[in-house]
């Protein structure tokens, strides 16, 4: 599936539910695909019958990681994470928190890293209210696009 709008991810969500089909989402930056990020839309993706991912925008990435980031366009890092065998759809979202976003696809589960402490989780009260879960993903260790930055620009 391609990247998708906002609403034609809601409505492609709608027709999931319509097919009794459980729905995954995460969110993230994805700015220099690593193994970390593979293996964790992979874990992500055995959670359900399909795998929503908000990318965030190149604005909001640099609200959260400063003027220097992102490396790639989103349009771009949507591309890329949307090509993966283990994601269904990605949707780019500009605000500096996926809430709106998770409010408008209302995913059956809601998959964040286990770096986020259960109580922080952004868009929990949106999922467990309508019956869904949150899990918590195990974070690879030693995988990071920061990590990669800074090694590319000689600062390690």
């Amino acid at each position: 599936m391609p990247v998708l709008t906002q609403d034609a991810a809601a409505r492609w969500r709608d027709q999931l539910g319509r097919e009794q089909r459980r729905v995954v989402f995460t969110n993230g930056v994805f700015d220099i695909l690593h193994p970390g990020h593979v293996r964790y839309l992979a874990e992500a993706r055995r959670h359900g019958d399909a795998l929503i991912v908000a990318i965030n925008s190149d604005r909001s990435v640099r609200a959260i990681k400063g003027p220097t980031r992102p490396v790639n366009p989103e349009a771009e890092r949507a591309e890329v994470v949307a090509a993966l065998a283990s994601v269904d759809a990605a949707v780019v979202f500009d605000e500096d928190t996926p809430h709106e976003i998770i409010s408008l696809i209302q995913p059956d589960v809601l998959v964040k890293g286990a770096d986020w402490a259960a109580d922080r989780i952004v868009g929990r009260d949106i999922v467990e209210a309508r019956g869904g879960v949150v899990i918590r993903v195990t974070i690879e260790e030693g995988h990071s696009t920061t990590a990669i930055v800074e090694k590319l620009s000689g600062a390690s």
